[in-house]
């Protein structure tokens, strides 16, 4: 069986790399930002060609600690893509505001950024636009605050200048993943950046004086020493998965595929099935793993149903149809053959050619 992802072939590339940080760490006895986490926010923001970056324990913190920074609060509103993972949403609430899911286009399944004024309201504060699977999202022409979340997004956000804040998740399946939770916060803004490193360590600004409330968000030594391997690795591992996704639509072309761009990273690989179930047993048979992101929309989450104002069809559309392919960077050229192989064998319905 062709899996979804194997997380322990990028282990076994890295591991000897990895064994001997782990060792400077162990031999320094510094755990918690130090010389790693330092160096790695250095590089990220290299990579990104901004002036600065900050660590934090989290994708989701990220975005909280973005939009915190930000001035977001009880009663605030955030609007949000109704077909995301949950974290997207849960990083508002988590600030006792409200997310205000909208729907998302369809054939990208990113935010529909045409929606975001008639969703706007006196309390709302800013707008989070997700770059759903790893392809980049149009931001809305809009005075609020743009938070971008590019868990899913490494390497497909070219511009970090153009938004207040891009949030980025290390969780061990993404483009960059690390080997624990970990997420990180680039800006253009450095008010913005220094006020989230205050956040991100129970709003201390020297040793026991706190002047902010907050709680602790930080990355480990080990988190950001695992990160580091791979960084430089990060444009390979993309253009791999951008190669795997291409052979696939080239042998499938009558498939429903999620819209596509130069940039796309393909953290996943999806596609719309009316007949999903049925085209997932299809792919089984002939040795193809998948899987789906996401089965509910938000205004589908029973957590999130006071907050739903109205439906939010495409994304309930996309709930129903999506499906996850195989698509990572350490896939053998047989496997992909083999996944190729049984998606041009079938319709989207799920029969046979």
């Amino acid at each position: 069986m062709v899996p979804v992802v194997d997380l322990s072939r990028r282990g076994r590339q890295q591991a000897a790399e990895f064994a001997q940080r782990v060792a400077q760490i162990a031999e320094r006895g510094v755990y918690l930002i130090g010389p790693e986490t330092e160096s790695f926010e250095t590089e990220l923001a290299a990579w990104a060609e901004a002036p600065d970056a900050v660590t934090v324990s989290s994708g989701a913190s990220a975005l909280q600690l973005s939009l915190a920074a930000l001035g977001v609060g009880p009663g605030d509103e955030v609007i949000v893509p109704s077909f995301t993972a949950v974290p997207t949403a849960s990083a508002v609430a988590a600030l006792g505001a409200v997310p205000v899911p909208v729907d998302v286009e369809p054939h990208t399944a990113n935010l529909d950024p045409s929606l975001v004024a008639l969703a706007r309201t006196a309390r709302t504060k800013a707008v989070v636009v997700v770059h759903l699977y790893g392809l980049p999202a149009s931001l809305p022409v809009t005075d609020l605050p743009i938070v971008e979340d590019a868990a899913q997004a490494q390497g497909a956000v070219t511009d970090h200048a153009r938004s207040a804040a891009v949030a980025y998740s290390f969780y061990p399946t993404k483009n960059l993943g690390g080997i624990g939770d970990g997420g990180a916060i680039v800006s253009h803004d450095r008010e913005l950046i220094s006020t989230i490193r205050r956040l991100r360590v129970h709003g201390m600004t020297q040793h026991y004086v706190h002047e902010s409330v907050s709680q602790n968000f930080r990355m480990s030594e080990i988190e950001a020493a695992w990160l580091r391997t791979g960084l430089p690795k990060l444009a390979t591992w993309n253009a791999r998965r951008r190669d795997i996704a291409h052979r696939y639509r080239e042998a499938a072309p009558h498939m429903n595929w999620q819209a596509t761009s130069p940039d796309h990273v393909y953290h996943l690989c999806v596609l719309r099935s009316t007949e999903r179930e049925r085209f997932r047993a299809a792919l089984a048979e002939r040795g193809v793993a998948t899987a789906v992101h996401y089965p509910r929309a938000i205004t589908q989450q029973p957590a999130y149903a006071d907050r739903v104002r109205g439906g939010c069809p495409q994304s309930e559309a996309w709930a129903a149809e999506c499906v996850s392919l195989p698509c990572f960077a350490e896939m053998t050229d047989d496997e992909i053959d083999q996944v190729a192989a049984a998606l041009s064998a079938l319709h989207p319905n799920g029969a046979s050619s």
